[in-house]
């Protein structure tokens, strides 16, 4: 009765007007996109791009060989940008929540900068900036990859500082009261309650950088983007730039529900071990209690 009462007051059960209302907006809604999609279709087979002649482009092998590549080079971007932001973002999110001001004012001006500032400008600013001014060690690899660090790594630094920030105040004064220290208390019992709790956001901005590798093929960086639109300009073959296009699209389809498989996995993983914020130090406060006793 209780469960019936409080699922009664937050969420009002619709009813037999509303059931209706609904099934006629859903049906609407199914049709007007199968319309869509049939549309997209009806015109790609007028205008030949389901022919024999651009599909036959991709049983070369070494057009197979290229897209393979190609991938390759995407996840090792993406490897790369995913680790090191993670990195970057978990050192900003501790500086910013600094008690110094000499350490949190930097950490603040440095995620405020290169959030606002565009992905595409700080790829260009490293490929195409640097190099004039002697440094020649920014490769296409190199600029992708910092690009990525920086702007997703200060996203994820307000990742953190938002999951940290929205744990009880009695987690941290639990452990003040028995004597831990503030870095204890942030790696011991703060951090790890945070991540768990924000992991759907963290694997959402995964998924944004792995998307956003695509934007290499501005600093020649030869990724899935960069073949597509190679591959797509092959006159020979009529210019198959939609064939590809689906191609490459699967692909990224294909590697974001992968990663969104692994988060799935790691999280059902951690729902097992039980809910993080039922903690030991929730429990601090009681044990002058117990030992009094």
């Amino acid at each position: 009765m209780e469960c019936g009462t409080v699922t009664s007051v937050l969420y009002d059960v619709p009813g037999p007007k509303s059931r209706a209302r609904n099934r006629v907006i859903g049906v609407i809604t199914i049709i007007m996109v199968v319309a869509i999609l049939g549309y997209i279709v009806v015109k790609f087979w007028e205008t030949g791009q389901f022919s024999a002649q651009k599909w036959s482009f991709f049983s070369f092998p070494l057009v197979e060989q290229g897209i393979i590549q190609a991938t390759g080079r995407t996840l090792h971007a993406f490897a790369l940008g995913a680790v090191l932001s993670l990195i970057l973002g978990l050192i900003l999110a501790l500086g910013r929540l600094s008690d110094h001001a000499w350490l949190r004012i930097p950490c603040t001006a440095f995620i405020e900068f290169f959030r606002a500032v565009p992905l595409l400008i700080v790829m260009m600013i490293m490929y195409y900036g640097l190099p004039p001014m002697g440094l020649t060690f920014v490769t296409p690899l190199v600029a992708v990859v910092t690009g990525l660090t920086l702007y997703n790594g200060s996203v994820l630094a307000e990742v953190f500082r938002a999951g940290v920030r929205s744990l009880p105040r009695g987690q941290s004064e639990s452990a003040y009261a028995i004597g831990l220290r503030k870095y204890q208390v942030m790696s011991m019992i703060l951090l790890p309650q945070a991540t768990r709790a924000m992991l759907p956001v963290i694997i959402s901005q995964l998924v944004v950088i792995l998307k956003d590798t695509a934007l290499g093929f501005i600093v020649t960086y030869q990724e899935l983007l960069y073949l597509a639109k190679l591959y797509g300009s092959n006159l020979q073959y009529g210019s198959p730039i939609i064939p590809v296009t689906i191609v490459v699209g699967g692909i990224y389809i294909g590697l974001c529900l992968v990663l969104s498989g692994i988060a799935n996995l790691i999280e059902r993983r951690l729902k097992r071990r039980g809910n993080p914020t039922r903690v030991v130090p929730a429990d601090i406060p009681w044990v002058p209690a117990r030992s009094s006793l």
